[in-house]
């Protein structure tokens, strides 16, 4: 009897071996770093998980995935990776990171943005910090103005918009 439990025993240690090997490739073929996966806003309802009152700014990373100390927030975007993150697209990365910095009070050395076929790395550096801020400025300027968010006029656009349900744009 001892001789057949040898065999499975060696079996089952390979195949969770397998199992484990696989999962890490899958997880590295993903654009999710490695560590564990605190927060996931993958179906896109409830309310923000993440405020600022300093910056007036509440948001909803994609995932916040823990790695050692440090938070480190995913945006994913579903279509192909441009040679270059589209600026807007940093800068949501970069707000998030100053969200988890101000409602969890841990700093994330960069944020991800993780589109179908390609991830980048984004550091969270005062530069960027400086940029949010300053989008954040002239779009409160521009509501204070009562002109229309830019896309407003798109049809296709509203409708898809996550807004839609508060705006105050006809």
């Amino acid at each position: 009897m001892t001789d057949i439990l040898l065999p499975i025993s060696v079996i089952c240690l390979i195949a969770g071996l397998l199992l484990w090997w696989l999962a890490r490739a899958q997880r590295r073929r993903s654009g999710m770093p490695g560590g564990r996966v605190r927060y996931s806003d993958t179906a896109g309802d409830g309310p923000p998980v993440l405020f600022s009152s300093r910056l007036g700014l509440s948001g909803r990373p994609d995932y916040l995935v823990e790695r050692g100390r440090h938070l480190i927030p995913v945006e994913v975007k579903s279509g192909r990776a441009p040679e270059q993150p589209h600026l807007s697209h940093v800068l949501q990365v970069i707000a998030y990171c100053l969200l988890v910095e101000d409602a969890m009070g841990r700093r994330p050395p960069y944020g991800i943005i993780r589109y179908a076929d390609e991830s980048f790395q984004v550091k969270n550096e005062s530069t960027w910090h400086r940029e949010v801020a300053s989008v954040l400025e002239e779009m409160r300027w521009q509501l204070k103005q009562g002109d229309p968010p830019a896309g407003a006029e798109d049809d296709r656009r509203c409708r898809r918009c996550g807004y839609r349900e508060v705006c105050e744009i006809e």
